[in-house]
């Protein structure tokens, strides 16, 4: 077994393993985010196995290599080629529930934040100022709306922690119908409308073909006047320059970051703003957290080497209804 734990969210799961399965493992631990070279260590240690983190680039070069599976270290599997992985007959499982709670209320909490303005008046107060009327006044939470780029599981715990805060929820994801979506507090409606209408847009939403770059200049133009902006899903699917150009321009006043397209972020027009907080990729991170997703990957690979079938088996095309964070 290979293990790519390019994000650093796998500690321990050797020990891990040793519990899920009696099956001997020679696992090999290497972080690597060059697809060549992937591959070529793969066929090195004949691995049939492969530990995924979330930037470990699983391409047809490297399926081919003969792997019968791939446990990917998260909830998100957009940096694995499925159509491939169906052809290959390669196994792949994620772990779709080990940080739901936490990633909620990261993407709540970055809302509260950014509409509150704490990160400028934080900023402020280091510099030695003490003014509350600098930045501009903050809307009241009461009588703002959310709105949800894609409902998955960890928007509808998030829209379930919100609502005693906002005044309604809205939410976007043609994968989720109006029930689910009025059982979770929100209403579903189309993208316009929805950008027409949030004054706090939050993204929840994977990186697929219809939602890379879908948070663009059009969307951004059509938020109401000091609209906040959130991005918990994944980076790719907010255009950056756009956002850079909406909070210098307007209508958005703040916003609230946790990936972005690139990570770590290399010359992002977003970081160091006084308007933008960003934090490193690190809605998932709690213990808990921590714990479950080792112990979700161990099962996994334990349930194939004993001959068995993975819980948490990926069988389809991500889609807007799979909320994907790391």
């Amino acid at each position: 077994m290979f293990v790519s734990d390019d994000m650093g969210m796998l500690s321990g799961v050797e020990s891990a393993l040793e519990a899920a399965t009696d099956t001997p493992l020679e696992v090999t631990r290497e972080p690597i985010e060059e697809v060549g070279r992937l591959a070529a260590r793969l066929r090195e240690v004949e691995a049939d196995a492969l530990v995924a983190g979330g930037l470990t680039p699983v391409t047809a070069e490297v399926l081919e290599t003969g792997l019968e599976l791939v446990a990917r270290g998260g909830v998100g599997y957009d940096n694995v080629d499925l159509e491939t992985a169906r052809e290959t007959g390669t196994l792949v499982t994620n772990a779709p529930d080990y940080c739901t709670e936490e990633v909620a209320s990261h993407a709540v909490s970055l809302a509260v934040a950014c509409t509150r303005r704490l990160g400028a008046y934080d900023r402020q107060t280091r510099d030695g100022d003490w003014d509350w009327a600098e930045p501009a006044a903050p809307r009241r939470l009461s009588e703002t709306t959310l709105g949800c780029v894609g409902f998955g599981a960890i928007a509808r715990e998030a829209a379930t922690m919100a609502e005693g805060l906002v005044g309604e929820t809205l939410a976007y994801d043609p994968y989720v119908d109006r029930e689910t979506a009025a059982a979770h507090g929100a209403e579903t409606v189309g993208f316009e409308t929805l950008t027409r209408s949030a004054d706090l847009l939050v993204v929840f939403a994977p990186l697929t073909p219809e939602t890379r770059g879908l948070v663009d200049e059009a969307a951004l133009a059509r938020l109401p006047e000091d609209a906040v902006v959130v991005n918990v899903g994944r980076g790719p699917v907010v255009d950056s320059d756009a956002l850079a150009a909406a909070l210098a321009d307007g209508p958005v006043t703040a916003a609230g970051l946790d990936v972005l397209p690139t990570e770590p972020p290399v010359d992002s027009p977003l970081v160091g703003r006084d308007d933008v907080l960003v934090t490193p990729h690190a809605g998932w991170y709690s213990a808990e957290a921590q714990t479950d997703l080792v112990e979700t990957v161990a099962d996994a690979v334990g349930a194939v080497a004993d001959g068995g079938t993975p819980a948490d088996r990926v069988t389809v095309v991500p889609s807007a209804a799979d909320v994907t964070t790391d």
